[in-house]
């Protein structure tokens, strides 16, 4: 769908000002440090235009680099390169994107025992690139969409009745599942969930203190649940929210709010 929207017919502009029979060498270079990430789809993208393409790789999904570093290097038709050369940045921009900044609230809980996940706050069409990215940024994947895992928000809690209520109807659900959690906003309803011991609690929006409290309900109570904080979570504040002792923190910020990572391709 990239190529076809942005190809579609041909690349009109290089057909008229580019000889069929030319041939070039271009790279494409950072322009900034982070996390790479979107190399083998680049690749993809070079051989789906044209399988005939020279493309050699320097850096590996995964791989930390500074600004100005050569990650590929491709040789063929100039028109080929060319017509590849935005769907490729788009993708390996985004990607890259995600990874570096996945990465910066990684290194900032660093020592605590949280990891961070991903949501469900991603482009139409790109949650499992998207969820990818935050991997090879060293993020931890939340569940992949609605179908494999129950996750009970405040719309859900509202139309069954109760938090305790909607916890004994997704019981029966259980073995669709990969987990049950379900979301808290306050106390009472931690109070509420615990007896029912669902897989996770996400304390949504709560304050430090809040948290440090619910926290010490859980490992009070031995109860064997994990503990995921999410809500205006930001690179100021997330080292706080690790050191109160939950297991998870979630930011939607890695997905919908990270920077495009700024590569160049050169034709030499």
């Amino acid at each position: 769908m990239a190529l076809l929207e942005d190809v579609k017919s041909g690349d009109i502009t290089s057909q008229a000002t580019i000889p069929d029979d030319s041939v070039s060498r271009a790279i494409i270079k950072t322009k900034q440090a982070g996390v790479i990430c979107g190399v083998d789809i680049a690749l993809h993208v070079f051989f789906e235009i044209d399988p005939t393409l020279s493309v050699i790789t320097a850096i590996c999904d995964g791989q930390i680099v500074d600004s100005g570093v050569v990650i590929m290097t491709v040789e063929g038709k100039t028109r080929s390169i060319l017509m590849a050369e935005r769907t490729v940045l788009n993708f390996l921009s985004r990607l890259s994107g995600i990874a570096t900044e996945t990465r910066t609230y990684v290194d900032m809980i660093k020592g605590t025992i949280a990891c961070i996940c991903d949501t469900r706050k991603t482009i139409p069409g790109w949650r499992k690139l998207d969820k990818y990215a935050v991997a090879i940024g060293g993020g931890t994947n939340h569940r992949i969409g609605l179908w494999d895992a129950i996750l009970i928000k405040e719309n859900h809690i509202n139309a069954a009745g109760s938090v305790s209520k909607a916890l004994e109807k997704a019981k029966q659900f259980a073995a669709r599942a990969a987990f049950i959690q379900i979301e808290i906003t306050d106390i009472q309803q931690l109070e509420e969930a615990l007896p029912l011991e669902p897989d996770m609690v996400l304390l949504d929006n709560m304050s430090i203190d809040t948290i440090i409290k619910a926290v010490e309900m859980c490992k009070k109570n031995n109860y064997n649940i994990l503990i995921e904080a999410s809500g205006n979570v930001n690179i100021e504040n997330v080292r706080g929210i690790a050191m109160t002792g939950v297991d998870r923190i979630s930011v939607g910020a890695i997905t919908h709010s990270a920077k495009n990572f700024d590569f160049t391709l050169l034709i030499e």
